[in-house]
């Protein structure tokens, strides 16, 4: 994380005359934040990916079963 001017400490440290919280609670804190995020968006994907993979296989079913099996098959393949 870059270095904050004197400006920016005091500014972030100090609220009517008492202190926030430090530079380290506020890194920290933020760090949890985008862990949180990174993995809402992981699972937000994943759960795309699983939609999107049966409504092919929905597609494809009229068609060719075996082939709507197979794309079915993997993703159980993919998960593990």
């Amino acid at each position: 994380m870059a270095e904050l001017t004197n400006f920016q400490k005091k500014f972030l440290a100090v609220g009517q005359g008492q202190q926030v919280f430090t530079q380290h609670e506020y890194d920290t804190a933020v760090a949890a934040a985008k862990a949180e995020i990174i993995t809402v968006a992981i699972e937000a994907t994943k759960y795309a990916i699983s939609v999107e993979r049966e409504e092919c296989a929905l597609l494809v079913e009229s068609l060719y079963p075996e082939g709507a099996q197979q794309i079915r098959d993997r993703a159980l393949l993919n998960k593990h």
